[in-house]
């Protein structure tokens, strides 16, 4: 979905595992016009997917959100985002093990990073966890688009296992805690 000319539009840029599961979620989330898997945060230059599994790149799988702030805030944002993942495990969600799985924010402008770090805060003192949050909340740097396979992941191969054992629950999870929050289906 692409904005309507004259919509003001921001981008945030989040780390939650693996981005098919990231890219799932936030492509249901209302005022969210598309979301791009990719990498950020490492320090090799237009790095594969290969490069970035094998964990020697510092890129974290992300995805590349551009929204509408007139339909939904960045702290509605940051709230889905801590809520469909483990944002107290250093480099790992589930079975994905690596830097590249690590928990992270990486914002595009000193209001993010404000509102990511006051949350972040407010989370840890509240015991919504029972561990501290490791995520990482850093200034957005170079991204790098992920292979055009993929893009729309699960949209385009729900029925392999990965996405049914691992994506769908997150997803359902998503779409029963965040009913109010979904773009209208078509």
């Amino acid at each position: 979905m692409q904005p309507v000319a004259g919509t003001v539009t921001d981008t945030i840029t989040l780390g939650a595992g693996c981005f098919w599961c990231v890219e799932a979620v936030f492509s249901e989330l209302k005022g969210v016009l598309s979301v791009t898997s990719g990498y950020m945060g490492g320090h090799v230059k237009n790095p594969s997917y290969k490069e970035v599994c094998n964990g020697t790149t510092g890129h974290a799988e992300v995805a590349q959100l551009v929204f509408d702030p007139a339909q939904v805030s960045v702290a509605e944002i940051l709230e889905v985002f801590w809520q469909t993942h483990d944002p107290t495990t250093l480099n790992r969600q589930g079975a994905d093990v690596g830097t590249q799985y690590r928990s992270a924010i990486f914002w595009h402008s000193e209001e993010q990073r404000a509102v990511a770090d006051d949350l972040k805060k407010r989370l840890d003192a509240s015991g919504a966890y029972a561990a501290p949050l490791v995520t990482e909340i850093t200034p957005a740097s170079v991204y790098y688009k992920a292979e055009d396979y993929h893009q729309d992941y699960y949209a385009l191969n729900g029925s392999q296992g990965y996405c049914q054992m691992v994506i769908r629950p997150k997803l359902e999870k998503f779409r029963k805690v965040f009913a109010d929050k979904l773009k209208e289906k078509k």
